[in-house]
């Protein structure tokens, strides 16, 4: 064995065991799944003594814009907040993009991530500048950093598919290069008519290439913006079941209940993941409105209780949209529980899985989870459960990828008046 965690509570998800176990891991897989104390340690190169704290599937960030992370303080300031103002500022600042800013940056954002516990990102990549600077140096990126982290590349057309003459043609040229994704943004499209058209391109791209598909879908506070539902509807033309990702969805906050109803149905028989992206949203949505307000994220509760697969995304870390974030996705996992009122005990461990084995699903991974034969790509918590690892916001003690320890964490040590503070709750009964 290359690697034995033992004593470590397994997370519960969609796979074989949970609870208190030892997981042994060889040549990037986990070979075992077995009660404590069973797994002889003599026969492990390196040995971690969990003691009861939480192993998970790794994290995953399933929608980023790496191109245009950290650049809050470099650009102009975002007066007044708003998605159209940001991508004015965006557009702007196409013309002074290098190569290797993008890759300084990009790279910088992904330490952040990988540290605590990401090892799968989806980075939506702006195609709308010509020289396609900023593909080219997340395709290097990508080349760079495999084995630290795995990176899938959506080809999107910030500005939309068919508002401008050759966005089309680089849309293309994207996926020639190697994007793995292809992107839309129908609602950004001057017609509806031109918004189903651009999916339509998108689909029979993806489905000419065997590629998957994640389109910026209905990113508006308009309840008339319906393209989910088109997405859903050539999902199933297409027979491309669980492998296309509405992202966003915020129009669905001001759909009636009786056509939110009929979506979930039609949702759920596409197989249609769902990305909501709690950091951008939570910030932008609603800025039209005086009081009520509304919350401005997807119907998470709703989508999930139908059995439609939803996944959280930081989208933004620093930049023009969101001055702040440090690519934890905890953090997005807190917020959409915060925002959805997601607190029944069920659905606490729901936003957690929201950010791993079902942000997962969302990118087409399969063997992901906590059984033999899986990929040994794995998150040890210093907390003892899922709602612990939320509320503490706790330290990543490792993050496995390939079978190895990457990236370590000490937890910190808080003392109060010569005591040790630990942030748990207290022992029932207890002084």
């Amino acid at each position: 064995m290359d690697l034995l965690v033992t004593g470590a509570r397994v997370a519960a998800g969609p796979w074989e065991a949970a609870g208190l176990r030892d997981v042994a891991i060889r040549d990037g897989r986990i070979l075992a799944v077995e009660p404590p104390d069973t797994i002889p340690l003599e026969r492990t190169a390196r040995h971690i003594a969990a003691a009861g704290a939480l192993l998970a599937p790794s994290l995953v960030d399933p929608h980023v814009h790496l191109d245009v992370c950290l650049t809050a303080g470099t650009l102009d300031t975002n007066r007044s907040g708003t998605l159209g103002e940001a991508i004015s500022l965006l557009a702007a600042f196409r013309p002074a993009l290098t190569r290797e800013d993008v890759i300084a940056r990009a790279r910088h954002a992904i330490r952040w991530e990988v540290a605590q516990g990401v090892s799968h990102i989806r980075t939506h990549v702006d195609i709308c500048e010509e020289r396609l600077i900023a593909l080219d140096a997340l395709l290097d990126l990508k080349d760079e950093l495999r084995g630290v982290v795995d990176l899938q590349i959506v080809a999107f057309p910030q500005d939309g598919l068919l508002s401008h003459p050759g966005t089309l043609d680089r849309l293309r040229r994207a996926l020639d290069k190697g994007a793995d994704v292809v992107g839309a943004i129908p609602h950004f499209e001057t017609s509806r008519e031109a918004g189903i058209e651009s999916l339509d391109l998108a689909f029979r791209e993806a489905d000419r290439r065997g590629l998957l598909i994640d389109a910026h879908c209905d990113e508006t506070d308009d309840p008339t913006s319906r393209f989910a539902e088109t997405m859903a509807r050539l999902t199933l033309d297409f027979g491309m079941q669980g492998r296309v990702t509405a992202s966003h969805c915020t129009a669905m906050h001001g759909y009636d209940d009786a056509y939110a109803e009929s979506l979930y149905h039609l949702f759920a028989e596409a197989r249609l993941n769902i990305v909501t992206n709690p950091f951008d949203n939570l910030l932008l949505q609603g800025r039209g409105e005086t009081y009520p307000k509304r919350r401005g994220l997807t119907r998470v509760k709703e989508l999930l209780a139908h059995g439609v697969n939803v996944a959280a995304g930081n989208d933004s870390i620093m930049d023009v949209i969101c001055p702040l974030g440090r690519g934890d996705m905890l953090d997005a996992a807190n917020l959409v529980l915060l925002a959805c009122q997601m607190s029944g005990e069920d659905e606490v461990d729901a936003c957690f899985d929201m950010v791993s084995w079902r942000a997962a699903q969302s990118l087409g991974l399969v063997d992901v989870g906590i059984a033999p034969s899986m990929r040994a790509d794995l998150v040890l918590f210093d907390a003892p459960s899922k709602r612990e690892a939320l509320r503490r916001g706790a330290a990543r003690r490792a993050v496995i990828k390939h079978g190895a320890v990457i990236a370590e964490t000490t937890p910190a040590r808080s003392v109060l008046l010569g005591r040790d503070v630990d942030f748990r709750p207290p022992v029932a009964g207890g002084a």
